[in-house]
């Protein structure tokens, strides 16, 4: 079945392309089987083919292929759970009230339809119908409540844990050097003297050499985005600022406060508050990072075991 997939891979890099010459006949298979249901490749491709039109764009023939392959399993893997949920949720005898689905589907209507004449209209375009649309919508809702019945939520990852995960990933937390930085912008007006954001940037820089409050100067003066704030940047990485910028602030200790930095578009005066150098960030501020990165991976890993239960008591077959 490989070959039946690659030749809708193919199909699409000559559409995107715009070759002339026709598209060769797609055949449809199985490409799984879960108890009694079949899942298709016509299904599989319904799925993939937004994201193989855009990859066909960008991608060789062959990265295409490489992609196409893998999107095309982790696609029938999906299928393939999505089978296995439903059936141990009907075996369970578990039941979704009507209201339920309809309120759901209400609410998707308004929200990704504007109205029900907006998605009729969509659903035509597809080929599919008001049926089925509300078929699938019933089995996601149905999918969702399931993997909240079978993983927690009230996983806890202890202290402890996150710990060791960062004393074991350290390499992961580095960041670059940053400097705390304060910044007053004077815009160039369009029309006036070339060097005028220059000159009353020079004029406020003589007031703060000679004492003036930096924040109150950007409050006053500044056409920044920060000048509420007393032009407070926060902590700024050098990657994250423009070159000229960069270079600037870069070289500036504690306290110390720029020249003026003049550009054709702006006049920049700049205050460095305080500088860090690179290093791993403290556990403080990267603990909330790590739990959830925790619970996610403790949550997949019971979902996981959850799927291979399900495979070992239902019939499930690949081809």
């Amino acid at each position: 079945m490989k070959r039946v997939f690659l030749t809708v891979i193919f199909s699409l890099a000559a559409a995107t392309a715009g070759t002339a010459a026709s598209p060769p006949t797609v055949i449809n298979g199985i490409a799984a089987k879960v108890n009694e249901e079949i899942i298709t490749y016509q299904q599989v491709r319904r799925i993939l083919n937004p994201t193989l039109q855009s990859l066909a764009q960008r991608l060789s023939p062959e990265a295409l292929e490489r992609e196409a392959l893998k999107l095309q399993k982790e696609a029938i893997d999906d299928l393939v759970e999505h089978e296995l949920i439903l059936h141990d949720y009907q075996a369970a005898g578990y039941l979704l009230p009507d209201s339920v689905v309809e309120e759901h589907i209400q609410r998707q209507i308004h929200e990704r339809y504007g109205d029900r004449k907006t998605l009729a209209k969509t659903l035509r375009a597809q080929g599919s119908t008001f049926e089925k649309f509300r078929e699938r919508e019933r089995e996601q809702i149905i999918v969702q409540q399931m993997r909240h019945i079978k993983v927690s939520s009230d996983i806890i990852v202890s202290p402890q844990k996150i710990r060791r995960y960062y004393e074991t990933h350290k390499e992961d937390f580095e960041r670059e050097e940053r400097v705390k930085l304060k910044m007053i912008l004077l815009n160039q007006p369009e029309g006036a003297a070339p060097d005028r954001a220059a000159r009353m940037a020079r004029e406020i820089l003589l007031k703060l050499n000679d004492g003036a409050d930096f924040e109150e100067m950007a409050r006053v003066y500044s056409e920044g985005s920060q000048a509420a704030k007393g032009g407070d940047w926060g902590w700024v990485e050098k990657s994250v600022l423009r070159k000229d910028l960069a270079d600037v602030a870069f070289t500036l200790k504690k306290g110390e406060i720029s020249g003026v930095i003049a550009t054709p578009e702006a006049a920049f005066i700049m205050m460095v508050d305080d500088v860090q150098g690179k290093g791993a960030k403290p556990l403080t501020e990267v603990s909330e990072e790590i739990e959830k990165s925790l619970l996610a991976e403790e949550k997949g890993r019971i979902y996981q075991q959850y799927v291979d239960r399900l495979k070992d008591r239902q019939y499930v077959a690949y081809f």
